[in-house]
Parts: C-alpha cells; structure tokens; sequence
C-alpha cells in the first residue's frame, strides 16, 4: 500500500509539472531555451483619397478570422477624424468619418500580428447558396460545366479542384471559354468559380489577404478559396486547386466586396506594407497569454517586482542542486558534511568564480579549523563555542577581504557572500569528525563537500537550467517526484562497489 501510495503521488506531481510545461510551450509559446527570438509582421494599410465638399464616410476591411495568425496589437491614425470598427458581411470594419476636410486626405491602419498555430478561421455552418441567376448562354455553360467536374469528383473539395482545373485548362471547350475570358484577373477568377460551386450547391467564399513577406511597399491582394465540405472549411488554391494556405498568408476579408469604399470623397486608394520584426519570444508569450485570458503568468515569478526576480532566480535553483547532492550521496556515494551546504557554497561559487570560491573555501575553513582546535582545550560549553566560532568566522572573512584587496585581489571581495553560518558550522561538524573518526575521514568529507559544491555550481550555471527553472517553475514538482522516488532506494552506491569488490571474487 506505502508502495502504491508513493508511486502515485509521483506520478501525480510529475503529470501535474509536465502538463504546465506543456501548456506554456506548446500554447502560450513560452521559450525553451534563453534568448530565443521570434518573428512578428507589422501590416500597414494606408488610405488616401481626395475630400469632397460635405461629409466623408471612409469604410476599410480589417483582418478578422486569421487561420495561423493573431492580432498582437493595432492601432488607427487618423487627423480629425472619428473612428468606430464594427462586425460587418465578409469581416471585420472600420470607418472613419469627418463632417469637413479639405485636400488630400491620409488614413491608417497598422496591426502587429504573430504566428499562432492555434487559431483557426470560421466555424459556423453556412446555408447552402442559393443557385446563381446568369444570363444565357453563362447559364447554360454553368450547367454543362458543374455537372462534367461533379462526374468527376466524389465531395465538395474535389469537385471544386475539379472546376478549378478545368477553369484553368488552355484547351477548354467553349462552355469553360466563355467564363475564362470574363475572368482576367485572379480575384475575378476566383470569384468565377465560387460562383460555379454555388451553381452546384457547394457554400464557397472568396478569401482575400496578403503574403507576409518581409520589407514590401504595396503588398498585392491575394485571392484564395474556402470551400465547406460538410464538416468545417476548406481552403483552396484557385491557380491550382491545391488544398490549404500558405504560411505566409494573412487572410484579410472575404466576400465580393471592394477592401475599401469611400463616400464623399473621390480618388481613394489603398496601399498595403509589410515589414517583418524580431522580438523577445517571451515577451510575445506574455503578450499572448493576456490575450488568451491564462491566469499562469499572474502566478508565475514574472509577475514579481525585477529585485525579487532576481532573488528568485538563484532560490529556484537551490532545488536543483539538492537533487543532484541526493545523486552523489545516495547513489554515487560523495561523503558530505550534511546536506545544505555544498548547495550554499555552490550559489556562492556564482558570484566568487569556481577556483578562487574553492580556494576562499578551503582557506577560511582551514584557519576556523585551527582556531576550532585552540577552543577545544578552553572546554567550553556548546552554544559558547559555536557563538565564539561565529564571530571568528566573521573576523577571518572581514580579515581575507581586506587583505585582498589591498593585495589588488577583487575576488576576495566576495567573500561575503558565503553562508558564515554554514563554515562555522561545516568547521564545527569536521573538527568533531577529526577527534572522532580521524583526519583521514575528515579530509573525505570535507573534498566531498567541494567536490559536490563544485559539480552542483557547474550544472546550476548552465544558462538552459537556469532560463528553464525560472520560467517553468512547476518542473520543480518533477525534480521533488525524482527525490521522493530516490528516497526509497536502498541498493549499493557506486563507489562501494569498488570497496566491496573483493566480495565479488571467487573463493580460491
């Protein structure tokens, strides 16, 4: 039962940890390893137009329904003008409107958007299109047409592959010519056969959109194709049938209608950028996590004031290297003075460097060691002679600090950021060791201390251990499963294997 119990407390800790860090990666973006970068497109629409003598009414697109991209920020520029946005057939509006202007007017749009693989487009269930009205002989051709491509094909998506590569076919029949020559353009193109799917009864829509593409000046609108096929929407080439979008397409608005429509004014124009920007990935995690509503990143370090992240910053290591001091002692077999300290000694090996924190180390342990001695035949009592230790470990790092300094020694200015209490009590703990099982046991433990200290600093100064501790701080439920589960163990330590190796050799 204890088993059991234990096993699934672990696996609970475990599946609680991994299930956050998957989620932060894999939905809000959060970056693995320090310093990643991502991409981010800044999309500008500039409208210009000439005003008229009274009002003027300005209505534009804007991006709406994204599949594999979202909205990080947008703003609206605009001079005397009032703006509003609203809902409107094909997508999202804004408009912007004045009572009087004078000259050539300038408006924008400018959004930030990112790549997100989890939005997609538009999920309603359309009603199926009612069959088109066209004049003879298109009505006529229509009919011919639908009903060849729908001998063709066996669902709505091939059907519209279908009619898409006869559309396209050079050496067409008459029926197939008669739409080609209405539809130069690609957007009459692609429109020309939305109307053909809804003369078969297929919902279909024009998306219209931009290539993000980087540092272009006037962007051209790009057609594509959406295409219901029972179940959820489809995307299309209308070139060449091909399913699926690009991954640099941004879709902007669907429908027949023009991107813009001015009322007022005359000569209106509109002119699309495209600029691509690098920024901090974890900023844009942040920024996508607040608009996805997660509640992580208000609990998480990085909702602390910078002192305290700071502080945290070395804290959430302190876990990593008692995990790595239960593998030396349990496992691997290190003698240490108690537990704590090669973990202390470590995070102070930060600021000291690994050799000059070693030689500080060894330096004011061995004059505390001497001077522990010299107490010993004083007899004092236990709490006096750690009180009296104390302050003369107090007075040895004031007195290697000075003395190195004034020998031009920076480092030794670090010696204040060992634990004091800690050396008065590692020199306590050896000193007690040496009278009681000898120097030999002593100097074991006292190098397995460094030792552990020395491979705990180099494991917590990894730049990946310490971006990955920080800002998936639910691992730790991880690294404590590892630690209850190796709590139970209970078989040889590496290195007695090598003392009981004589116990492996047959009898002669």
């Amino acid at each position: 039962m204890k088993n059991r119990h234990l096993v699934g407390l672990v696996l609970a800790l475990s599946v609680a940890g991994l299930s956050m860090f998957v989620y932060k990666v894999t939905v809000l973006g959060f970056p693995v390893a320090p310093g990643e970068i991502a991409d981010t497109w800044t999309v500008e629409a500039a409208v210009s137009f000439d005003a008229g003598p009274g009002s003027i009414r300005a209505n534009m697109y804007i991006p709406t329904l994204m599949p594999g991209f979202t909205i990080l920020e947008e703003n609206f520029i605009s001079r005397g003008f009032g703006f509003s946005s609203q809902l409107a057939p094909g997508g999202r509006e804004a408009e912007w409107a004045v009572r009087r202007a004078t000259g050539r007017q300038t408006l924008y749009y400018r959004a930030v958007v990112y790549r997100d693989p989890g939005s997609r487009g538009e999920d309603t269930v359309p009603d199926f299109p009612p069959p088109p009205t066209l004049d003879e002989p298109f009505n006529t051709a229509m009919t011919v047409i639908v009903e060849e491509a729908r001998a063709q094909s066996a669902d709505s998506v091939s059907l519209a592959a279908a009619l898409i590569r006869r559309l396209n076919d050079p050496s067409a029949d008459q029926n197939v010519d008669l739409f080609s020559r209405s539809a130069a353009t690609p957007q009459e193109r692609a429109q020309t056969i939305s109307t053909l799917l809804a003369g078969a009864r297929v919902p279909s829509r024009v998306v219209r959109g931009v290539m993000l593409q980087d540092q272009v000046r006037d962007a051209s609108i790009v057609p594509w194709l959406e295409i219901y096929d029972g179940n959820e929407w489809m995307f299309l080439d209308p070139q060449t049938g091909s399913r699926g979008l690009p991954d640099n397409f941004l879709a902007w608005w669907r429908g027949s209608r023009p991107m813009l429509h001015v009322e007022g004014g005359s000569d209106a124009s509109v002119s699309v950028s495209v600029r691509r920007n690098s920024i901090d990935a974890l900023l844009l995690a942040e920024a996508r996590a607040e608009r996805r509503g997660s509640r992580l990143v208000e609990f998480s370090p990085l909702s602390l004031p910078v002192q305290a992240q700071a502080v945290y910053s070395l804290l959430l290591l302190i876990p990593v290297g008692a995990l790595i001091i239960t593998l030396l002692r349990n496992v691997v077999g290190f003698k240490t003075f108690g537990t704590f300290m090669p973990v202390l000694i470590a995070l102070a090996f930060k600021e000291t460097e690994l050799i000059a924190g070693i030689v500080l180390f060894t330096l004011l342990v061995s004059l505390g060691l001497m001077i522990r001695f010299y107490l010993e035949h004083l007899r004092l009592l236990l709490v006096p002679r750690l009180s009296a230790l104390l302050i003369i470990v107090v007075l040895l790092m004031l007195g290697v600090s000075i003395i190195g300094h004034k020998l031009g020694f920076q480092t030794g200015l670090s010696v204040a950021l060992f634990p004091m209490v800690i050396l008065a009590m590692t020199i306590e703990r050896m000193s007690i060791v040496w009278e009681e099982r000898g120097a030999s046991e002593a100097i074991q433990q006292g190098l397995g201390s460094l030792a552990v200290a020395a491979l705990s600093f180099l494991v917590m100064g990894i730049a990946i251990v310490q971006h990955v501790v920080f800002l998936f701080p639910e691992l730790l439920l991880v690294i404590l499963a590892m630690t209850l589960l190796l709590g139970r163990y209970t078989g040889y330590r590496l290195l007695e294997l090598r003392r009981f190796r004589a116990l492996t050799r047959p009898a002669s």
